[in-house]
């Protein structure tokens, strides 16, 4: 059960994006639950240039499963020509959460 949960770390340009989007994601049962942190700074390179942009970090919980059809959703609705969609396998974790987890995104 561990070894199907993943969280996956997107970042949005504003508050009213990030909860635009993660919303759908869980009514679509994508994601179990979106985490969103606000301000925080990105440094980056894009086109040649250093760049630097205030963001809302989602903390996604997902499965394998749904990784596949969570990560075209983003890019389907994401603002950013080349949003980050980065997924991280969670090996351990309370059971009884990873379940959850599990569930949540059972259709």
């Amino acid at each position: 059960m561990a070894e199907d949960s993943r969280l996956i770390l997107s970042t949005f340009p504003d508050a009213d994006t990030a909860r635009r989007i993660a919303r759908i994601l869980v009514e679509e049962k994508l994601a179990a639950c979106v985490n969103l942190i606000p301000q925080i700074e990105s440094i980056y390179r894009w086109k040649g240039a250093i760049e630097t942009a205030s963001e809302v970090l989602g903390l996604i919980k997902s499965t394998i499963g749904k990784y596949q059809l969570l990560e075209n959703r983003i890019r389907e609705l994401h603002p950013y020509e080349v949003p980050e969609v980065i997924s991280i396998r969670i090996d351990s974790g309370n059971l009884a959460y990873l379940r959850w987890i599990e569930q949540s995104v059972v259709e």
